[in-house]
């Protein structure tokens, strides 16, 4: 063959990579190609016959250096939530209105302010705020001294972090021999992503691990999603149904208070006779389990139960912006609105530091599905909150992300120290020591403009 001319695949491969004679691997292996003395790509094959069995040795498989990734470590939970510098440890709400209630209309009752001043959260129709012409502000009925009611949440931050560590000998030898080169630059970078899916796991931790019959120290962790996005009704119907190990077999006990309790006030929530029972108020997000979590109640996903959600959420003054759910739960979805030759709509969204925003004629971020306009996010790690037997479903979470955050006290830092860093004494090994260290925590100014469907299946 005259040089300079490409006939097979071995000449293009030859002329591409700098191989001379087929047997040239250095490009080859720096892209990530298995080869061998310029033939077979196949580990069972031996360039070298069987009559020259004593040069087998001669022969072995080279790896590339780069490292390629089999896991799904997506992160799209973090991803959504706004983030918020952690300026506060505490908030203060607005749990019900001087009169009328807490409800999410006015409500109006038979209480007359004039003749009943203890409960005016469903006062007179009359006496609402409408008074005579020169109405006295002197003990008179109709301008009575009202008082909304507050209450104050809090929080402590959250220390997340992940240490690894390699010893300056791996290092060297990862350098030679076939090794991936830089070993301390691939493990910090997969331990980066690592740490970053943990939190993102931490998020979506379901409600039922915060046990502390079985998970003592999971309160060390950032507030689960499925956490705060709960009800003090769906904690009493998982307690009925024996979805923890404190509750089992009707232990005399209540309900584990990690459960119960939620940035330091506590879900109202009480067992009588091994039934619980759970009255909802401001701590309580909208939630939608059905009738009980017993296995024969959980139901079909149908589009009315998300319409029914949705309409709830606005209903107590909520604004979806965005939905977040399993990938199982986004193809029921999609198969519904097909069977009613309806489709998803797609839209140009992109994570921020405020959460996702809608990106009109940009040319960053990322498609998804939509519903009524709220972008679907995908969670690889979204729990099938249920005790159904087949065809579970991942739970869906409806959120307002103006009023649920991520408080940020000390962001993503990266620390490394050890013998390549002159100090072997600071980690007191022969090598080096890395760190990734998070601060900060979860926080709800709105639960009943969250939303959550639980215990649903496909079929």
């Amino acid at each position: 063959m005259s040089k300079g001319h490409i006939r097979t695949i071995a000449d293009l491969e030859a002329s591409t990579y700098g191989m001379v004679g087929g047997t040239g691997n250095a490009l080859l292996k720096s892209s990530g190609v298995i080869g061998g003395f310029g033939v077979p790509h196949d580990a069972t094959s031996n360039p070298f016959n069987a009559a020259a069995d004593g040069l087998g040795d001669l022969y072995n498989v080279l790896y590339g250096q780069k490292v390629w990734s089999m896991l799904n470590q997506e992160v799209n939970a973090l991803s959504m939530i706004s983030k918020r510098p952690y300026t506060s440890s505490g908030w203060r709400i607005l749990k019900s209105r001087p009169a009328g209630g807490s409800g999410n209309a006015f409500g109006l009752g038979t209480t007359n302010p004039g003749t009943d001043t203890s409960d005016l959260s469903g006062i007179s129709a009359d006496m609402i705020g409408g008074v005579g012409e020169n109405a006295s502000l002197d003990n008179n009925a109709q301008l009575r001294a009202l008082s909304p009611e507050y209450t104050k949440l809090y929080v402590s931050p959250k220390t997340v972090a992940h240490l690894f560590e390699f010893s300056e000998l791996g290092m060297e030898l990862a350098a030679i021999d076939d090794g991936v080169g830089d070993i301390r630059s691939i493990v910090r970078e997969d331990m980066g992503k690592h740490h970053a899916e943990v939190q993102n796991k931490m998020l979506l931790m379901p409600l039922e691990h915060y046990d502390n019959a079985e998970y003592e120290l999971i309160e060390d962790n950032y507030t689960s999603l499925l956490k705060i996005v709960s009800s003090a009704s769906e904690l009493a119907a998982m307690g009925d149904a024996d979805m923890t190990a404190t509750s089992a077999g009707g232990s005399p006990g209540d309900l584990p208070t990690q459960m119960i309790r939620i940035f330091n006030a506590n879900r109202s929530l009480s067992r009588s006779g091994g039934d619980y029972t759970g009255t909802d108020d401001f701590l309580s997000a909208e939630v939608d389990f059905g009738d009980t979590y017993a296995a024969n109640d959980a139901r079909v996903l149908t589009l009315t139960i998300l319409n029914d959600m949705i309409r709830r959420i606005r209903q107590n003054g909520g604004n979806p912006k965005v939905m977040l759910t399993g990938y199982d739960t986004i193809q029921h979805i999609s198969d519904l609105l097909q069977s009613q030759e309806r489709f998803m709509d797609r839209k140009e969204i992109v994570p921020t530091h405020n959460g996702v925003r809608g990106v009109k004629g940009a040319e960053v971020g990322f498609r998804v599905a939509t519903y009524y306009d709220i972008p679907i996010i995908p969670a690889k790690d979204m729990p099938q909150t249920g005790n159904a037997t087949a065809n579970k479903l991942s739970d869906i979470l409806i959120l307002d992300t103006d009023h649920l955050w991520l408080s940020v006290m000390k962001p993503t830092q990266y620390f490394e120290n050890g013998i390549t860093n002159g100090d072997p004494f600071g980690v007191g090994k022969l090598g080096n020591q890395g760190m990734y260290r998070t601060m900060g925590e979860t926080g709800c100014s709105f639960f009943k403009g969250q939303g959550k469907i639980t215990n649903i299946k496909s079929a």
